[in-house]
């Protein structure tokens, strides 16, 4: 049932995207640098596209900046969970190490708690 509900919600998305689509189809002159900038650098960058291509451009590019902005971010995280991941397999090898050492529990309540353990 939520994978149709999901079906419908995607489809009335797509559905309003090309509207929008549809309903902005003039053509718009996107530069790189604002007017005075440009005569000052020597150099400008521009083109002729529709509006809804400038629109979902911006968008997309904002997505990319934020993901990529959100993954540098938590960089510290990933870090931190990799070395606590290595502490813990190290510490367990070394629990599992000393248990064999150990050999059989001498006493019987010791015996029963490694048995459930």
């Amino acid at each position: 049932m939520l994978r149709y509900l999901r079906y419908l919600v995607l489809l009335v998305i797509g559905l309003a995207l090309l509207t929008i689509a549809f309903a902005n189809r003039a053509a718009v002159q996107v530069s790189v640098l604002p007017a005075d900038v440009a005569q000052v650098a020597g150099w400008n960058w521009q083109a002729e596209v529709p509006l809804f291509v400038a629109i979902f451009g911006g968008v997309a590019v904002g997505l990319l900046i934020g993901f990529v902005w959100e993954w540098l971010r938590e960089h510290r995280h990933r870090r931190v969970a990799s070395t606590k991941t290595a502490e813990a397999q190290r510490l367990e090898r070394e629990l599992a190490a000393m248990r064999d050492a150990k050999g059989q529990p001498q006493d019987d309540v010791m015996a029963l708690l490694d048995k459930k353990a």
